[in-house]
């Protein structure tokens, strides 16, 4: 089985002018057997995210000519645009929308399904898409249309804009993507206007980045982030999101979107594995976009020179959105107009500055959460999630059913790369049932090729062991497949456990489910509208490998050991000196310091091959 939307990572589709120009002949031929007399360009199965498709459909066209001059294209365009003008714009009220501060405005707005009444809910990022669709064919349109309906098509703009920013709450749906692609609607649609109302609609469209979408920025990970859908990060519109902070620079070169943008990728950066897997999301958790992040991931990546379109897309949408037959929609077209334009290449190496919620190395790495818990492993090709036990999720100690991974106190990070190592050292104070204050100190070793975690902590009752994570996944090349086993190996006893229910809160990797799906099936609201995040957070069990304690440790420690990937003997040696834990295993000589840290307070941490 396989994940139906991780593929390959977006770096990998070509990218040359020779290649778009065959993406933009293949839509050519596409619209063009498809225009209806009336110039509807709409996929015939269309019914949802449909007041901007035909408009989108246009605009692609019209960069088609401007770009190859081709003679069929002028009357195709002029068509779908009296299409649009005549049969997709509407200013009476739709029944039942929520969202408006002004009843009977008569603004121009398009519509998420036509019927009245419908789904009107969607209509906010409906008019956003639209106004986006509208002003790229107003940039691409010179000497294809005459005055009158580039006037007209103005008009229209004001009216988008003034529906989305005047009628209606601005960003209804909490979407961040949604809103900054609102303000990037803006600041286009200024360049065709009059001086003074462009000076008007441009200052509206950045204090409005401003007021309701940078004063809401939610922490996550040391980052202060565009808030998607009520949380923090969507895998699926948080590089959507990228995408509209680096068209907003762009076309109106303001510090503060390359600002905000590059603090959005170093996050992305660090989320993301080597195999540019990552899962979560209040929205989505595996629903990654496709040719819609493109635009984002390539501009932002040179910035911070990273290579962050190792993230793995929906290459099903690679280069355009479409329906299950593999025809072209125009949803979200605009992306693909402004990744053409965009011709600057791809940072493809990766960042060599640490990252403290990110270890990584070669085809190893470990993303961590806000607590420095790790919220995903990769090693051997295959990716491991913090697995569940009572409620309580993450990697570290159990005892009596307690896991030891919350924090009660600051968190040190200790990074260093040596001898060809890189090694991080996670020092965290932790309260169990006990209330008694230990310090679980977890060094991740890796040199490239396999990961090696230890965990020491002060000595535990009963008899504790390590919750190492679940299997969940592995790279097929250009897929993600699912997975119920890893090649781990353990100092002491290893054991791969699952939930013995089969109830929605636990769950079993062997199943022929997914993550998303188990998620969603565990949230509050309906799929789509659910948060995935919230309602995994209600999983009580998972499958999970479980490691006992490691023979050899020293008398007042519980320290446990494991190796992610690699071939041959695991056998770990320890020793308590007087300057910390001394850990000896096949690959490495690590010195973990005491907790109680240097001057600073940070535990030391040296490291040899």
């Amino acid at each position: 089985m396989h994940l139906p939307r991780q593929r390959g990572p977006l770096h990998h589709l070509p990218d040359t002018p020779e290649a778009y120009d065959a993406v933009l002949a293949d839509v050519v031929e596409q619209a063009l057997a498809r225009l209806m007399p009336a110039g509807n360009l709409e996929h015939p199965d269309c019914v949802d995210d449909i007041g901007d498709t035909s408009l989108g459909v246009t605009s692609l066209l019209a960069l088609a000519h401007q770009r190859t001059k081709d003679p069929r294209l002028p009357e195709a365009v002029l068509r779908s645009l009296r299409f649009h003008l005549r049969e997709r714009v509407y200013t009476e009220d739709n029944p039942g929308y929520p969202n408006l501060k002004v009843r009977k405005s008569g603004f121009p707005y398009a519509r998420y399904v036509l019927e009245p009444g419908a789904h009107p809910i969607g209509d906010w990022p409906s008019t956003v898409w639209a106004l986006l669709q509208l002003v790229n064919v107003l940039d691409v349109t010179d000497g294809l249309i005459d005055d009158e309906l580039r006037a007209e098509l103005a008009e229209l703009g004001r009216g988008y804009w003034r529906w989305l920013t005047e009628a209606t709450f601005f960003n209804p749906q909490e979407a961040g993507n949604q809103a900054i692609g609102c303000v990037v609607g803006g600041l286009m649609l200024a360049g065709h206007l009059p001086a003074e109302e462009a000076e008007a609609v441009r200052k509206r469209a950045l204090s409005l980045y401003a007021d309701e979408i940078r004063a809401h920025r939610v922490r996550d990970r040391g980052a202060l982030l565009p808030p998607e859908h009520g949380g923090a990060y969507d895998n699926n519109y948080g590089p959507i999101s990228l995408s509209f902070l680096a068209q907003a620079h762009r076309v109106s070169g303001e510090d503060v979107f390359a600002e905000d943008g590059d603090t959005l990728a170093r996050y992305i950066d660090a989320r993301l594995t080597t195999g540019g897997f990552d899962i979560g999301g209040p929205r989505y958790s595996e629903q990654h976009s496709g040719f819609e992040s493109v635009l984002g991931l390539r501009y932002f990546g040179r910035r911070i020179g990273a290579d962050i379109g190792r993230y793995r897309g929906d290459t099903g949408w690679g280069r355009h959105a479409v329906k299950p037959d593999g025809g072209i929609d125009g949803h979200f077209a605009f992306m693909l107009v402004w990744q053409i334009q965009d011709t600057k290449p791809w940072h493809r190496t990766p960042s060599e500055k640490p990252s403290r919620h990110q270890l990584r190395a070669g085809s190893v790495s470990v993303a961590f959460d806000s607590r420095m818990t790790p919220s995903l492993v990769e090693a051997a090709g295959t990716y491991v999630l913090p697995a569940a036990v009572n409620r309580q999720h993450g990697f570290g100690p159990v005892v009596d059913g307690f896991l030891l991974c919350r924090p009660m106190g600051e968190v040190r990070v200790r990074d260093v790369r040596a001898e060809g190592l890189a090694a991080k050292l996670v020092t965290k104070p932790v309260v169990g049932r006990d209330h008694v204050l230990r310090h679980v100190r977890s060094l991740y070793v890796t040199d490239g090729t396999s990961l090696w975690l230890t965990v020491a902590v002060e000595k535990l009752p009963g008899t504790p062991y390590l919750l190492a994570g679940l299997p969940y996944a592995a790279d097929d090349g250009d897929r993600v497949r699912r997975v119920a086993t890893a090649e781990v190996t353990a100092a002491g006893e290893l054991r791969l456990t699952h939930p013995e229910s089969d109830r929605p809160d636990h769950f079993d990797a062997r199943a022929e489910t997914t993550q998303e799906l188990a998620a969603f099936a565990l949230a509050a609201d309906p799929r789509g509208y659910g948060n995935p995040d919230e309602g995994w957070s209600h999983l009580v069990a998972s499958t999970a490998l479980e490691a006992g304690p490691a023979p050899g440790a020293p008398e007042d420690l519980h320290v446990f050991a494991v190796r992610y990937g690699g071939q041959g003997p695991f056998a770990p040696e320890f020793e308590q000196t007087r300057d910390g834990l001394a850990v000896r295993a096949e690959s490495f000589t690590a010195l973990i310091g005491e907790p109680d840290g240097d001057a600073t307070g940070d535990p030391p941490l040296t490291l040899h091959a």
